[in-house]
């Protein structure tokens, strides 16, 4: 890995910034899920109304390559005092003026990741993480205040964007398949770091260290999305599959990992200040077909309970009971064709009841619900690919092109988990959801950003990036920030692309946009 120098100009909001962003400091998307809540959701003037009068404000190119899997840019910009913090799949972080889209600095690391990665903005510092490294940057300057290595050896690496609270930033490796492997030994390992000094506070396994008697085979766990933390502080995580995905030619269905293989596949609430597991609800025990439940879990109050929600490539959305993790509902999203237990069957060693291989499966390694979605006081929304996979063999899926993907937004009611309605997009949907007033927004790999109305499931509005994208948006303000991240070819650019609203053609003075 090499570590180049950082090209600074002090990141302090311009004075037109100041003047000029108004209600955007009432709403800054700090956090990656844009609060500690895992929301995706913050208050501003972007709505129904005001939706048609967003105007391309700037672009900022993205520097990592785009040319390899899964393009340059996977992330979702946070946004702090004014400064966009944001971070491409080289681990490049840069830092931008949210009103006038100048490049304060950028600290460069070259270290290539598959995401979905980014940073995280809390006490003047931006903590994020290369492959192999956690680091704290100061906000201001980008100059590196600490870096931290926790990856243990090759056949792990650190793919998501940290999460922070109360002084501490959270951030887990993963098994990596980024550079070929295998992966086999690898624990997903989630760390709680002192986001002053770089100090570990804890450290917790999310599988255990022996992978269920087979480490020269096996690996797993980990988080692809940063935890949430309710008003105490405890954190909750949705941690990933066990792998071999399905399984080899010697061990099918994997029967190399016997049992339910704790605590991949699970929603974990973790005291934060020991990192002991206070609960667990394993969703879907013994894995297969790569289904993750990877997703943040969001939390909500619906009719006076706590809950948590969460969703992932199993394809489908879960509520539970934030004080006890008891599941209230589930629901299915999506195309389904009768696999949903074929994990169940595997684990009771009733591999004479399982499909014949090849079986094509929905959803697939690259379907169901593969970023988080949002919520408001009624509903939670998520982004689904309708994206199948084909096992030929135990070990390796054929995935269909990702140009032929599809999918759609659907709003589930959070009371029930009826759907309340879906909206179907032609392309597959991997920007997730993000969410302010009535509008959800979602970006397609054909490059399309579509704003959704809440209440009816209708298209308000819908804009071509520059190219494809499969990053989420933010909100913070007057101003969508989304990108195009993986050009698919040369007439393509990758590009941040900031949407602002033109409050000329409003008749609303700004100041009083909400």
């Amino acid at each position: 890995m090499t570590v180049l120098a950082t090209t600074m100009v002090t990141a302090s909001a311009s004075a037109e910034t100041q003047d000029a962003l108004g209600c955007g400091w009432r709403s800054a998307w700090s956090q990656p899920n844009a609060d500690h809540a895992g929301t995706r959701a913050v208050p501003g003037p972007i709505n129904s109304a005001t939706v048609r009068h967003l105007r391309t404000a700037w672009t900022v190119p993205i520097k990592a390559p785009t040319d390899r899997w899964p393009g340059g840019y996977a992330t979702t910009p946070v946004v702090a005092n004014g400064v966009v913090y944001t971070q491409d799949l080289d681990s490049n972080v840069y830092a931008i003026d949210l009103r006038t889209g100048r490049q304060l600095w950028t600290k460069m690391y070259q270290s290539w990741t598959n995401g979905p990665n980014g940073v995280a903005v809390a006490d003047g510092v931006v903590l994020g993480a290369t492959l192999t490294d956690v680091f704290g940057l100061d906000a201001r300057t980008g100059r590196e205040i600490w870096r931290h290595k926790i990856v243990r050896n090759a056949s792990e690496g650190i793919d998501m964007a940290p999460g922070v609270h109360k002084g501490t930033v959270y951030i887990s490796t993963i098994p990596s398949f980024l550079h070929g492997g295998t992966a086999a030994g690898a624990v997903g390992v989630l760390w709680a770091i002192d986001v002053r000094t770089g100090r570990t506070k804890w450290k917790w396994n999310t599988v255990p260290e022996g992978l269920w008697g087979r480490p020269d085979l096996n690996s797993g766990g980990g988080l692809w999305y940063p935890p949430t933390f309710d008003e105490r502080g405890d954190l909750y995580v949705a941690v990933a599959n066990p792998n071999p995905f399905l399984g080899t030619d010697e061990f099918p269905w994997g029967s190399s990992r016997p049992g339910s293989n704790l605590y991949s596949n699970s929603v974990v609430k973790l005291d934060s200040r020991t990192g002991r597991v206070v609960w667990h609800n394993q969703l879907a025990p013994h894995g297969v077909y790569d289904w993750d439940l990877q997703n943040s879990p969001t939390l909500a109050t619906v009719r006076g309970r706590d809950v948590v929600i969460t969703s992932g490539k199993t394809g489908y959305v879960y509520m539970l009971d934030r004080r006890t993790g008891k599941l209230l509902w589930k629901t299915p999203v999506g195309i389904h064709n009768g696999h949903d237990n074929d994990n169940l069957l595997a684990m009771a060693g009733k591999l004479d009841q399982l499909p014949k291989l090849p079986v094509t499966v929905y959803p697939g390694v690259l379907g169901g619900v593969a970023a988080p979605g949002a919520v408001d006081r009624s509903a939670t929304y998520v982004a689904v690919n309708n994206m199948p996979a084909t096992w030929a063999n135990q070990n390796v899926p054929d995935i269909p092109p990702l140009t032929s993907g599809s999918g759609e937004v659907v709003a589930l009611d959070l009371a029930s988990g009826r759907v309340k309605w879906t909206y179907p997009v032609g392309s597959s949907p991997y920007g997730g959801t993000s969410l302010t007033n009535d509008l959800v927004f979602t970006t397609t790999f054909d490059g399309d950003v579509h704003a959704v109305n809440t209440r009816t499931g209708k298209l308000a509005w819908r804009v071509r990036l520059p190219g494809t994208s499969n990053s989420p948006v933010a909100i913070s303000g007057d101003t969508l920030l989304a990108a195009s991240g993986w050009p698919q070819n040369a007439q393509e650019k990758a590009e941040i692309v900031a949407y602002r609203i033109d409050w000329g053609k409003t008749g609303i003075s700004p100041s009083k946009c909400w």
